[in-house]
């Protein structure tokens, strides 16, 4: 079978894998990230994720994947979701069709994905935690090119040149795990949520340690159960309890991370590319609004990230906009 074909087939049961997702009832979201939403261009162009998530039955197959998870209980899963998605990596001058040795590589990676999330309730504060798998494959197999050529024809950008230049086909399986501890407390008519959160990822696409910690204030904040994650994190939960009304809430957060390992800085892994020297730490700052109204919900945010490899000219930012209703 020749190269081709087999990246092929590996891209095509990526999507497959993720069947369920359209199959039955639950809640819907769409994620969409963009450095449009910055004023930039560059570094972590487009992404999008859809994801439906649900409450899983009592002999739901997950409840028994979690069981057998060093620290969890089958009875602690709280929802589940089935996730896919897609991104575009570019270096900022995508007008040169050479190799800028001095910027990161261009990559698109496509994936399937599950989270598994838990919530506890104690007095006082509560903790959430998310246990996600994902595979894909980083590569002219995931369609980057394609994807951005096309795009940039429709709203007349600048043509891209280098995607010669792209990272190699190479499959990945990343897990990852993050908690949050919540503590809660009330002031006039305003709840809030704040504390520390900390977590991990392993594979050949990332590895890393995280630390951070993270705000929430607004009105009625038991409806909804987290702050929207941002790549190279898994999703957070998207998950709102459907009816009641308004809601809403404002969010911030900032977290670092040391990167032991970055397939789109540091090229494939067992194949030539194009590579860049990564910064060991990489921090983010990230705020917005979550709005949430019967069952629909709309979630913003805004993202500031450090520098992530040597020679980088500044920082990054991009936006993130979430869109999830039940049906």
């Amino acid at each position: 079978m020749a190269m081709s074909q087999l990246y092929t087939r590996v891209s095509l049961a990526v999507i497959v894998s993720c069947t369920p997702l359209v199959s039955q009832a639950g809640l819907y979201s769409l994620k969409i990230e963009n450095d449009l939403f910055a004023s930039d261009d560059g570094h972590y162009t487009n992404g999008f994720e859809l994801m439906r998530s649900f409450k899983p039955d009592a002999d739901h197959w997950s409840r028994r994947f979690a069981g057998a998870m060093p620290g969890w209980e089958a009875e602690e899963v709280d929802n589940i979701a089935y996730r896919l998605g897609h991104q575009l990596y570019t270096p900022d001058n995508i007008r040169r069709a050479e190799v800028i040795e001095d910027d990161r590589p261009y990559a698109a990676l496509l994936f399937a994905g599950m989270s598994i999330f838990s919530d506890e309730q104690h007095e006082g504060w509560r903790g959430a935690g998310g246990l996600h798998l994902d595979i894909g494959i980083v590569g002219p197999a995931a369609g980057g090119e394609r994807i951005q050529r096309r795009v940039h024809e429709v709203t007349n950008s600048n043509d891209p040149r280098g995607w010669d230049n792209q990272l190699r086909n190479e499959p990945f399986v990343n897990l990852a795990y993050q908690y949050r501890w919540w503590q809660q407390q009330r002031l006039g008519g305003l709840e809030f949520e704040y504390g520390p959160s900390a977590g991990f990822a392993l594979g050949n696409l990332y590895t890393y340690g995280s630390a951070g910690f993270g705000l929430r204030i607004g009105q009625r904040l038991e409806r909804s159960f987290s702050i929207p994650a941002v790549a190279p994190a898994q999703s957070g939960s998207m998950f709102f309890d459907q009816g009641g009304g308004f809601a809403w809430s404002l969010f911030a957060d900032v977290e670092g991370r040391y990167m032991a390992q970055n397939m789109l800085l540091e090229g494939n892994t067992f194949k030539d590319s194009h590579s860049v020297d990564p910064n060991e730490w990489v921090g983010d700052a990230k705020a917005g609004v979550a709005l949430t109204w019967n069952s629909w919900q709309l979630a913003f945010a805004r993202v500031w990230r450090t520098r992530e490899f040597n020679g980088q000219d500044e920082h990054d930012q991009f936006g993130s906009l979430t869109v999830s209703t039940w049906f």
